[in-house]
């Protein structure tokens, strides 16, 4: 019989927050909680008991809660959370004026600092003052085009104590990328950067800047910040300024949190964009309160003193959710550049360094890693890591594999499933519980997951649609310029009336775990029959001649045949054996009808900004169709590899 991966002892069983939760919900509502999935199940059938017992458990402030938890919660769309409330994010993030650790930066070797939440909250104070004084209010728009370093959080925070609502990209976009997000939004402010590092280099952005800048007619002040050179020299593009200049004069003392509603809009974070332009997608500040409070103190066991990790940009949502950790009194390790810059290690260079308790990253750094045959057990100490967390795409078993074997033994493994859509997780870590190997150990507190067929029947043991069957906090308050909501109706609700439809294809296993295979909008229909695409990533990546897949679904004779296309280690050519090893490999370990009828070799791979492959792009172009927004791929120019190849011609 197979054995889980990981064990929690006993006594990590008794000091997990989520065990000292159950107990506080226990008591106060006079019911018996005997385990996790008890406590989820109370969740979701009571949920305005089970959310007060998170905002009291974790503290968080407001001015006010009011009587009602829910108002129309059994309408999806449309469900109202703590409509008479009032309170502020930024302050939730500030309780702390100390010493600790708030923040610890590097930017590759080249820039190091560290920041106490007393500097930090004083930081804040001068910048909202600021921000005031040039005419920011409630519900204005603060942009910020930045690298993952210390002001990004800073300006964030000091944009929401006003009630303004941030959205960044990271400076890896290009200027038609940038405009094509926030020109959407129309920011008043917006917060930029003079360059930034990656692979040892300084890449200059202060042409790109204005060009931004001149690009949205609504910005009034572009505020830039300097990075790694302390010689600023701005060009003289209207309204441009240093951060020097725009905070001169002000000087640090209490904030004057606004307070707002529960649904006051925090944040716009942005869809891939890879199909249009970006859906600009509104998230309230209550519902990141809340949400982010059950996922890291609950899910991911994050506590005061903690020192957190999780290798992002200002581009992808894991980032807001970091910065959520300020919250808990955790400190946010934050670096910028490359992952593997001077070497697959550096990560864990940082990690040991900065006693990191919780690592996170994507699905696809832990591949990279093992494909670079780095064994980080061997180097490095790691003994202050407790959690490994991994998200973006689905973890392949064979990855459980490599961290247990190459990372560290004793740790355990979070695999997250979630989205920018609601900012936050489906389903994700248990501490209680065991780590079984290629699953995600329990669904998201709050939110009552399912797997549906196609004729909205709840399945379990089989593969279907990943949905939500009830509302929950964190679903979006709409769209940006979506009055009607008919954009955010058809986005999520159209496929079962009142739930929540995400477009993951997973499967619920016999220990009460999911496995997700992928994007059900990706997924392949050879002679009707769905298959996931994770399913032949993981055969495929098995073999130490492939470096990545990525496979579609070609239309072809009346029917859909498979596409394979691989990317091979330096120096190898696809030929017939290594074709026939690789069908060899999916055949022996999935179905004859997973086997791609096409292989073909490619030099690289299209990927969005957060990492994540394009199948649809790729679809797309090989069905002659228009990739609608291209700038949005961090590797556009990939896609012409793809352009009318001989190979899928016959």
């Amino acid at each position: 019989m197979p054995k889980p991966l990981w064990q929690p002892t006993p006594e990590q069983i008794e000091r997990a927050n989520i065990t000292s939760f159950r107990r506080a919900a226990q008591e106060r509502w006079n019911v018996t909680l005997a385990d996790s999935e008890a406590l989820h199940a109370f969740s979701v059938e009571k949920r305005e008991k089970f959310w007060r017992t998170v905002i009291d458990e974790a503290g968080i402030k407001a001015e006010k809660w009011g009587e009602k938890a829910l108002v129309d919660g059994d309408k999806m769309p449309g469900a109202r959370w703590f409509p008479q409330a009032q309170l502020n994010f930024a302050e939730n993030m500030l309780t702390r004026r100390s010493d600790a650790e708030a923040m610890v930066f590097w930017g590759e070797d080249k820039v190091k600092r560290r920041l106490t939440f007393a500097q930090t909250y004083d930081k804040v104070a001068i910048l909202s003052a600021a921000l005031k004084q040039a005419g920011v209010v409630a519900g204005d728009r603060v942009a910020g085009y930045l690298p993952n370093m210390p002001e990004a959080i800073i300006a964030m925070l000091a944009a929401s104590s006003i009630g303004a609502v941030w959205s960044s990209c990271s400076p890896d976009f290009g200027v038609a990328g940038v405009l094509d997000r926030f020109g959407q939004i129309e920011p008043k402010v917006l917060f930029a950067c003079d360059g930034y590092f990656y692979n040892g280099k300084r890449h200059g952005l202060l042409e790109r800047v204005a060009e931004i800048s001149a690009g949205l007619p609504s910005l009034q002040t572009t505020v830039v910040i300097p990075y790694g050179d302390e010689n600023l020299h701005l060009p003289d593009t209207p309204g441009m300024t240093s951060l020097d200049e725009f905070t001169g004069g002000f000087q640090p003392g209490d904030i004057n949190f606004a307070g707002l509603p529960f649904d006051h809009p925090l944040y716009i974070l942005f869809s891939s964009g890879t199909t249009g332009k970006p859906k600009c997608i509104v998230h309230s500040q209550g519902g990141a309160l809340l949400k982010h409070a059950t996922e890291q103190r609950l899910h991911c066991d994050i506590r005061e003193g903690d020192r957190v990790f999780f290798f992002t940009t200002c581009g992808w949502m894991m980032w807001n959710w970091l910065a959520s950790a300020m919250a808990t009194g955790a400190t946010l390790l934050l670096y910028d550049g490359s992952p593997f810059y001077p070497a697959p290690e550096v990560l864990f260079d940082f990690a040991d360094a900065e006693k990191m308790t919780l690592f996170g990253t994507s699905a696809k750094f832990i591949d990279a890693l093992s494909k670079a045959d780095a064994e980080p057990a061997k180097s490095h100490d790691l003994s202050s890591l407790r959690l490994f967390c991994s998200t973006g795409s689905p973890l392949a078993p064979e990855g459980f594999d490599y961290v247990y074997e190459k990372i560290k033994t004793d740790v355990q493994l979070v695999s997250f499933s979630g989205g920018t859509d609601i900012m936050g997780l489906f389903c994700g870590g248990d501490p209680t519980r065991p780590v079984w190997r290629g699953e995600i150990q329990m669904p998201a507190l709050g939110v009552a997951l399912e797997v549906f067929d196609g004729d909205g029947n709840s399945i379990q043991g089989e593969k279907g649609e990943l949905v939500c069957t009830k509302a929950f906090p964190s679903m979006p308050v709409g769209f940006w310029n979506d009055d009607d909501g008919k954009r955010y109706h058809a986005a999520y609700f159209e496929g079962f009336p009142n739930v929540w439809t995400h477009g993951d294809y997973m499967e619920v296993t016999e220990h009460g775990g999911y496995i997700i295979y992928g994007r059900s909008d990706a997924t392949l229909n050879p002679g009707g029959v769905r298959i996931g695409t994770a399913e032949i990533y993981r055969q495929v990546e098995k073999l130490d001649t492939v470096v990545e897949g990525l496979v579609i679904g070609q239309e072809w004779d009346n029917d859909v045949r498979i596409v394979l296309f691989v990317v091979l280690r330096d120096g190898l050519t696809l030929d017939e054996g290594l074709s026939d090893e690789i069908k060899k490999q999916v055949r022996a370990n999935c179905t004859p009808r997973h086997v791609p009828a096409v292989i073909v070799q490619v030099d690289d791979i299209p990927r969005t900004k957060s990492g994540k492959i394009t199948e649809l792009a790729v679809r797309d172009i090989v069905h002659g169709r228009e990739v609608k927004n291209a700038e949005a791929l961090a590797n556009p120019e990939a896609l012409e590899l793809y352009r009318d190849l001989e190979a899928l011609r016959a």
